[in-house]
């Protein structure tokens, strides 16, 4: 499975960082991958905190392909 970061759509609310560890922010509140600089990470399906991160963005700026 593939995370992809819209950072577009972001507006900086903090529930993905509050479930997953993958997300950290840019210095303007900005969600990012904490490990890469790529908008996009290949996790495994077992991933239960990052897929209920994704699911509980509100504004979908994460999708799960």
């Amino acid at each position: 499975m593939k995370v992809s970061i819209i950072p577009e759509k972001c507006i900086a609310c903090g529930l993905c960082q509050t479930y997953s560890p993958i997300f950290d922010y840019h210095d303007d509140g900005i969600v990012k991958i904490s490990s890469s600089d790529s908008h996009q990470l290949e996790i495994d399906s077992q991933d239960k905190d990052t897929i209920l991160a994704v699911k509980s963005c509100p504004t979908k700026a994460l999708t799960i392909q």
